[in-house]
């Protein structure tokens, strides 16, 4: 199964794009869920939503639908993934109201942050039970197979993350795969080439979970369109 979205999806900017001119934030939610089958929440990097705004998502959306959230800057940019013995239970506990609906949890590191190996050991030892994690990495450093070896060993994913100044290797380290595309000037070759890489069965995941970048001009809702069309031609 492969899950397309974007990042976030209450976003002004997109009226008239994406969403009909003067639509309310309040819908906003329910329309993008009747496009695409899953978002990533960034706002959760600077602040876990709290129970009553999951409850209302979790309610908005169908049955299979699936929110990932950004780890808390907490965890990977003050504490750097080390001493989160105590803020891990707390933000995977606040989650469990998502309930089903959970996709991953992304800790995103900081470009400046370079490869330790014995720390992400001990980080992901750390990790509660139960749950999708995938890793983007943004220094070079760590994109190596002793990284991959070690996420590999707890069923974590490598995110796959591609910007004008980054491309990860396309590595799979999980049963289930984490695409972050944040270009914003992919061509419809560049859609269809991602595509075959992720409909291609010799990968052997159960789930893939693609997002593309929020952008003021509204082109991550057509990318993910775009790539939706692309994976069902390949599916022919």
């Amino acid at each position: 199964m492969i899950l397309i979205g974007t990042s976030g999806f209450q976003y002004p900017e997109w009226k008239g794009s994406f969403y009909p001119e003067n639509f309310p934030a309040a819908k906003m939610l329910s329309f993008y869920s009747e496009q695409f089958s899953t978002t990533e929440i960034n706002y959760s990097f600077y602040r876990v939503p709290s129970a009553k705004t999951l409850e209302r998502w979790f309610a908005a959306t169908p049955e299979n639908f699936r929110f990932s959230f950004k780890a808390p800057r907490e965890i990977t940019h003050t504490r750097k993934l080390r001493d989160c013995e105590d803020v891990l239970p707390r933000f995977a506990g606040a989650l469990g109201v998502i309930k089903s609906k959970l996709g991953v949890v992304l800790f995103q590191l900081p470009p400046f942050f370079k490869k330790d190996v014995s720390l992400l050991e001990t980080f992901l030892g750390s990790l509660p039970e139960g749950l999708k994690y995938a890793f983007e990495f943004r220094h070079n450093s760590w994109f190596d197979d002793d990284i991959f070896a070690a996420l590999k060993k707890r069923n974590v994913a490598l995110c796959v993350a591609e910007s004008e100044t980054l491309s990860t290797p396309v590595t799979f380290t999980a049963s289930f795969g984490y695409f972050r595309l944040r270009r914003e000037d992919y061509s419809k070759n560049d859609i269809s080439r991602r595509s075959k890489v992720m409909a291609n069965p010799e990968n052997r995941l159960a789930e893939i979970y693609v997002y593309f970048k929020h952008e003021e001009r509204g082109v991550g809702p057509k990318f993910a369109k775009e790539m939706i069309v692309a994976l069902r031609n390949e599916a022919r």
